[in-house]
């Protein structure tokens, strides 16, 4: 749809309550006071289309069961709250259209759900300029640097220099130093090339070789030669409808042997499953997860409630369909980032747009966010003075074609210097 076309909400636009139990429990007097008051309205900007759109299908999803938990627990503020969907397409021009459209012409009170960095990078600036809170769900660290402004915050997920700086360790002591990378040729990759880099550096590793890919490549056999042969540790992050290619294809090109180690980022398999018949050669290889897609033998309550409200099996795949795999590693971030907005809006206050200032800097207020239903990926650190959250990391080994969970980083291993200081700049 284009910006001049009225919004109409649909029945999937407009979500309602899922029963939750403990900590969430439903209070129905609290509800029925609730739903006599205007709802309060979020705007999500949704990659449904283009290369995000497995994500986004599963962070509808994960939203939509947040949502109903919430709804079911109070809305906000003694109010039921709405998600108004809008796909981007996964495209800057487009988010920056959606941003405006979600704002304007939806009227929400804030936006938020963006996962792909160029999208955001091409988005925030309009946010900034309509002064209206954009919580984003990505983990480039365009946020954190310092490039973005005052309204856009990443408080459910951690970034990419986090990320690799907590792990450039053990890829280092366990698997090797001389490493070659293959990365997407945008923002999200740039950062993984940059501070995967310098970390690899720090551990007294060195980079052979630097693949970049473009993001919407379909073949990737032509790549795989500048791979050098000294190589100890082939580190690859991918994404996009074709990632299912590139492993295999990667797999192809090592059918004769002697393969280095292998190190993934779980975007490389996002939506795949692990067990799908090419993929045999990643037997003994290990990734990143942000969020353990196996469930663990240790998961916690938390973790099982919520795999219960989204609809996700012990396999990580959708309880309807074992084949529908869901992007796990990711899509947490959509549950928490609401629970961070309920807690905000609470904390200021929040009744309408004239509180967005308030909310923005309940945001900035944050520090500890302890595991729990709200915050199921673990235990985190917010710092509200780069608007970026911190937690912990997982690495995994693919044993009998699943997930195993081999480390996890503390989350002061994925600390460091600020690059800005948000609560200094004007809104």
């Amino acid at each position: 749809m284009t910006l001049s076309t009225p919004f109409q909400p649909t029945r999937r636009s407009v979500l309602g309550g899922l029963a939750a139990g403990g900590a969430l429990a439903l209070s129905p007097a609290r509800f029925a006071s609730a739903q006599s008051a205007a709802p309060i309205r979020l705007g999500f900007q949704l990659h449904r289309t283009g290369i995000g759109a497995a994500y986004g299908r599963w962070y509808e999803r994960t939203t939509q069961a947040a949502l109903k938990v919430l709804n079911e627990a109070g809305g906000i503020n003694g109010r039921p709250v709405e998600v108004i969907f809008e796909d981007d397409g996964t495209d800057p021009r487009r988010g920056a259209e959606v941003v405006e459209k979600l704002a304007t012409q939806a009227g929400c009170d804030l936006i938020f759900g963006a996962l792909f960095s160029h999208v955001v990078v091409g988005s925030a600036p309009r946010a900034g300029e309509l002064k209206i809170p954009y919580l984003v769900c990505s983990e480039g660290f365009h946020v954190a640097s310092g490039t973005l402004n005052r309204w856009t915050l990443q408080p459910g997920i951690t970034d990419v220099r986090a990320q690799v700086s907590s792990m450039a360790p053990w890829v280092t002591q366990n698997l090797g130093r001389k490493v070659t990378m293959l990365f997407p040729d945008y923002a999200f990759g740039h950062d993984h090339r940059d501070y995967f880099s310098a970390a690899l550096k720090a551990q007294g590793g060195e980079i052979l070789e630097l693949v970049p890919i473009p993001p919407t490549e379909t073949s990737f056999t032509r790549y795989f030669p500048r791979i050098p042969a000294a190589t100890e540790v082939l580190y690859h992050v991918m994404v996009g409808p074709a990632v299912l290619s590139f492993v295999k294809e990667l797999g192809e090109f090592y059918a004769g042997g002697g393969r280095p180690q292998i190190f993934g980022f779980i975007d490389s398999l996002e939506a795949v499953d692990t067990a799908s018949p090419g993929l045999e050669f990643l037997e003994g290889t290990h990734f990143w997860e942000g969020h353990c897609r196996m469930r663990q033998a240790d998961a916690s309550e938390h973790e099982d409630f919520y795999r219960a409200a989204v609809g996700v099996d012990a396999n990580g795949a959708s309880v309807a369909d074992a084949r529908d795999v869901s992007t796990y590693a990711h899509m947490f971030s959509c549950w928490e980032t609401l629970f961070v907005i309920r807690d905000a809006m609470v904390a200021a206050g929040y009744q309408g747009p004239a509180d967005r200032q308030r909310l923005v800097e309940a945001v900035e207020a944050m520090t500890t966010m302890p595991l729990s239903r709200e915050h199921v990926q673990g235990d985190k650190v917010f710092n509200g003075r780069t608007h970026q959250v911190f937690g912990h990391q997982y690495i995994s080994r693919v044993e009998g074609g699943k997930l195993v969970r081999v480390h996890a980083t503390a989350i002061e291993d994925s600390l460091y210097p600020d690059a800005v200081d948000y609560t200094a700049m004007a809104f």
